[in-house]
């Protein structure tokens, strides 16, 4: 069954920009591991969905659709309105790539972890310590 231009409007309308479901996953993730973080420090480039200060990291938790992953889901380009769907992602994957270069200047080291990795990889844990360990510093 086709959707009308309202419904669709009205779904799109209603996907939330935080605690989203693969956002609230890593949240529990690095609770669990010990790790304590601030959530979304506007006084940061992109906004981070996570931000571990001691460590100077933060971590991005991105849809794919929204910023158009390579994966089959990021892929995806809604049958109406293509050029605007489109133009859109564009923008908010310069606006990504312009926050994570922004970060670095500043000193902060930046993951983006995907949707559907969260999905797919049961090893993402292992990753995500990684990353927090990296600079050596331990907590």
């Amino acid at each position: 069954m086709k959707e009308s231009a309202e419904e669709r409007s009205r779904i799109m309308r209603a996907v939330k920009g935080a605690d989203t479901r693969p956002e609230l996953t890593v949240r529990r993730l690095a609770h669990r591991m010990g790790y304590r973080f601030r959530l979304h420090r506007k006084d940061l480039p992109g906004k981070p969905d996570l931000v571990f200060p001691r460590f100077h990291k933060v971590v991005f938790v991105h849809g794919c659709f929204w910023h158009g992953h390579d994966c089959a889901r990021g892929a995806r380009v809604p049958a109406q309105n293509r050029a605007y769907w489109i133009k859109k992602v564009t923008r908010n994957k310069e606006r990504d790539q312009i926050a994570q270069t922004a970060l670095r200047t500043l000193g902060w080291d930046g993951l983006v972890i995907w949707e559907c990795e969260l999905e797919e990889q049961p090893g993402h844990r292992e990753a995500f310590e990684r990353f927090l360990k990296r600079s050596g510093i331990d907590q």
